[in-house]
């Protein structure tokens, strides 16, 4: 839940700008039926991440002064509320590979909002987010609130940030980060951006630290574009979601973890981020061929 309140409100979690497609998005058209389908799945997500949020908060309160910065139970929470969010959208899920069990951190290719559900939905994760975030009205609040970890873009506060690094993965968060910076249509890998990977590389974190790549594959409904659900640019948060709601067929959403990489095994963050990014990029291209 943590993430899907950053990328609702800024689709790059970590940088201003927005990948752009040449094409203009598909128009949205739900017809009767399609709204119809708006109602009846809308209400019951709405109704589960409300109640999600309620419990993880009331949980939070009692979790917080035992545990302090440890969140042992109230991932859980994320975990149920992610997972069955598909299964009201009826969008089919799946997955293959085995889960990192060592402390670090997770890196994915980011096409659309719905991945913060999806990634939720696997494995217990921290986002990281831009720290102006923090400062929203409401969305800030209920972003500190779910474990979001937000990070500044000023050099100048690099220590500082590793040391929350340190701490949040030292208590056993696996942390999350979109190395592209932005969503796309789906369609295709951007460039890794390697400025967040240097962290990893401080003498704190260096000799411990893992990074799990994970590629992100959408297939379309039957008969809809392949980059239906594409999250890009300008587009807005509502009609998208309206489009995912009121789809008549729903197609299905495939995580692929790959072998976590240990960071002490690469001599630059840059090498770090181009073996993240071309392990990503290859299976990502084999599943889409695949389907």
């Amino acid at each position: 839940m943590s993430a899907s309140v950053v990328s609702i409100v800024g689709r790059n979690p970590v940088s201003d700008q927005s990948w752009q497609s040449e094409d203009a998005p598909d128009p949205i058209e739900l017809g009767v039926i399609g709204w119809g389908l708006v109602i009846l799945r809308g209400l019951p997500l709405a109704l589960l991440v409300t109640s999600g949020l309620i419990l993880l908060l009331t949980v939070r309160l009692v979790e917080r002064p035992i545990y302090g910065p440890r969140r042992p139970i109230t991932p859980f929470i994320s975990q149920f509320v992610c997972r069955n969010a598909f299964r009201i959208l009826g969008v089919g899920f799946r997955t293959s590979g085995d889960l990192m069990q060592e402390r670090g951190a997770v890196v994915a290719n980011h096409s659309s909002w719905l991945d913060i559900f999806a990634l939720n939905a696997r494995k217990r994760v921290f986002f990281v987010s831009k720290a102006e975030v923090a400062k929203w009205p409401g969305i800030g609040w209920l972003a500190r609130a779910t474990g979001t970890v937000f990070i500044e873009r000023d050099r100048k506060k690099a220590r500082e940030q590793t040391k929350v690094f340190e701490e949040r993965l030292t208590a056993g968060h696996k942390l999350l980060f979109f190395p592209e910076g932005t969503s796309t249509d789906g369609l295709r890998i951007l460039p890794f951006k390697t400025t967040l990977f240097a962290a990893f590389f401080s003498d704190e974190l260096r000799n411990f630290m893992y990074v799990q790549p994970v590629s992100v594959v959408f297939h379309a409904p039957k008969g809809q574009p392949d980059r239906f659900y594409g999250w890009w640019g300008d587009m807005e948060f509502a009609p998208h979601l309206l489009k995912t709601l009121g789809a008549r067929r729903q197609g299905s959403v495939e995580l692929i973890y790959h072998t976590p990489a240990k960071v002490s095994d690469f001599d630059s963050r840059k090498a770090l981020a181009a073996h993240c990014e071309a392990v990503v990029r290859h299976a990502h291209t084999l599943a889409r061929l695949e389907k």
